[in-house]
């Protein structure tokens, strides 16, 4: 792919995730409970690995965290998505190989586990109170239904845009 092109797609993919961030930030939370959330733009960081590769990846996620705490949030949301997203991101680094583009969806879920264990610890970092970790176990199942969701949409996504040779 030329390089041009490369970073055209990446400009594009960061924007898309970014609006998916955004709205979703938007929407009010399907449980009661803090830190739950679909994690819809992590859609686009699975398929900007599987196009594009593991750096691009993580320079697509880098930005869609850092213009997304600008426009959908505070230096909280920084701190937690970056935290999140880094172990997210080394989740899926390390297992997307593994799993290969036919099974994103346990890529994607233990990603999530990954992501909310990033969040908790963050928060633990910043409260000061380590029974913030009683919310681990709702956060593990969270991390799993919403990883499987977010998984097997990128796994769909992915495959209609390989047919339109991206």
């Amino acid at each position: 792919m030329a390089k041009t092109r490369k970073l055209a797609l990446m400009a594009l993919l960061t924007a898309i995730a970014l609006t998916i961030f955004v709205i979703e930030a938007q929407i009010p939370a399907l449980v009661p409970i803090p830190g739950v959330k679909l994690g819809l733009a992590n859609i686009i960081t699975l398929i900007t690995m599987c196009l594009l590769g593991k750096k691009e990846a993580g320079a697509v996620l880098l930005v869609r965290v850092l213009m997304g705490a600008m426009f959908a949030g505070s230096p909280s949301t920084l701190l937690f998505s970056a935290v999140g997203g880094l172990f997210a991101y080394l989740t899926m680094c390390l297992t997307v190989g593994f799993f290969g583009e036919n099974r994103l969806w346990i890529v994607s879920a233990l990603a999530g586990i990954a992501h909310n264990a990033g969040q908790l610890l963050a928060c633990v970092l910043v409260v000061k109170t380590p029974g913030v970790f009683a919310y681990a176990p709702i956060l593990a199942a969270s991390g799993v239904v919403t990883g499987v969701f977010t998984g097997f949409a990128a796994q769909y996504l992915l495959k209609a845009l390989k047919k339109l040779k991206l």
